[in-house]
């Protein structure tokens, strides 16, 4: 009996042991947070270095993935595999929500946190009344004009004028105005502008089927006087090598077209003239969603770095490395942000900017949409004929996701 009484003593304090050890173990891990990403890397540099100031007690990983969406499908929410959080678009937002997988952002903000944040944003990022994404920043299209063939004075403010000045100087290899016309995000914005949409919350497809095909009609005379070949890379060249003097493009060609040499001007989109509203472009919505695991176990590190991430200088340091446009509003009153056309007219554009759609049957609308402009704009099909199958295509796709 003396001799089992040390034995079972011994056992006891291993097992002490190995119990402080596995709290010690889960004491540190709670400080160390996961982020998957897909962005360039001066987007990530300004984020860790705004971190590691402001909440230097936590470790945090920043993980480049290029198929994140598919990754994230895979691993779900499992702590052996899953991040605790990603910085990604906005439009899966209802994609992950339906798998369960997302943590609702508001219960971890402190009160008010938001109460500066473009409600366009906060739009974006919400999925059936809950908000499921922190906005850190946005892009949309943007009327870019080279000022050596299109004088400022020049810019058209209607779609008319645009059409005018199409006409006046297209011909012999050159084009006064190109774009992604049979590219469902791109086209989306003269559908908006006719106050058509793809599909709406309740994922019904075409929900103003007039407007959508009236958009088709009208933006077809455009398209008669731009290249057959929409791909970006064709538009992209048309306009880097001078032969366009015009175009709708994203903040990510402002750099190319710098380094081109391009004495770039930014204008508002068009006005269409029959409608009197402006062509306006989906935006999207850039933020961090936080995994359920990751809420439940590390609450205090995720509330400490969302706290970080609502401060007004994280989206104007993302400006000032990246040309971001930040979410937050008072992000704008710093001079050199100010000072920046590029995020001042995506700030601008904003007030008419489309969220993208964020439910998950707005996957099957791009194709849906795709096949419907390449029918109408580079087949020449009836428009009338084409929407009808297009819309019969939708419907179907949508019913089969139920």
């Amino acid at each position: 009996m003396k001799r089992i009484i040390p034995i079972l003593l011994c056992a006891c304090m291993l097992l002490t042991l190995t119990a402080c050890g596995g709290r010690s173990a889960d004491s540190a891990e709670a400080g160390k947070l996961v982020i998957w990403h897909d962005k360039e890397d001066a987007v990530i540099a300004a984020l860790e270095a705004c971190l590691s100031q402001a909440v230097p007690e936590l470790e945090i990983v920043f993980e480049k993935k290029t198929s994140l969406t598919d990754s994230l499908k895979l691993v779900g929410n499992d702590p052996n595999a899953a991040p605790d959080l990603f910085l990604f678009a906005h439009d899966k937002v209802g994609v992950f929500a339906e798998m369960g997988i997302l943590a609702p952002i508001e219960p971890l903000l402190e009160e008010g946190a938001l109460e500066n944040h473009l409600p366009m944003t906060l739009e974006a990022a919400t999925y059936k009344e809950t908000l499921y994404q922190l906005p850190l920043y946005f892009e949309t299209l943007l009327f870019m004009y080279n000022r050596r063939y299109m004088q400022d004075e020049e810019v058209p403010a209607t779609t008319e004028e645009l059409y005018a000045y199409m006409e006046a100087n297209t011909g012999r290899g050159r084009y006064g105005f190109v774009e992604q016309h049979s590219t469902a995000y791109y086209s989306a914005a003269w559908i908006h502008g006719f106050g058509g949409s793809i599909i709406d919350d309740a994922a019904v497809p075409f929900p103003n089927p007039q407007a959508v095909q009236d958009a088709l009609k009208y933006h077809l005379k455009f398209v008669k006087l731009m290249p057959g070949e929409t791909e970006y890379a064709t538009v992209n060249t048309l306009f880097l090598e001078g032969k366009a003097d015009a175009t709708i493009g994203g903040p990510w060609m402002v750099p190319s077209a710098r380094a081109a040499g391009i004495d770039l001007g930014i204008a508002p989109m068009p006005m269409v003239d029959t409608t009197g509203k402006a062509l306006a472009p989906y935006s999207g919505v850039q933020g961090v969603h936080v995994l359920k695991y990751a809420a439940e176990k590390k609450t205090d590190a995720v509330k400490k770095l969302l706290t970080a991430l609502t401060d007004p200088s994280v989206g104007t340091s993302l400006a000032l490395a990246s040309g971001c446009a930040p979410a937050n509003a008072l992000c704008y009153d710093d001079p050199q942000v100010a000072g920046d056309p590029l995020v001042q007219a995506m700030r601008a554009t904003a007030e008419i900017a489309v969220p993208m759609p964020n439910i998950p049957e707005m996957d099957v609308m791009w194709t849906v949409v795709s096949n419907l402009l390449t029918d109408v704009n580079l087949s020449g099909k009836d428009i009338g004929e084409s929407f009808q199958s297009a819309l019969q295509q939708a419907e179907s796709l949508i019913a089969g996701m139920q």
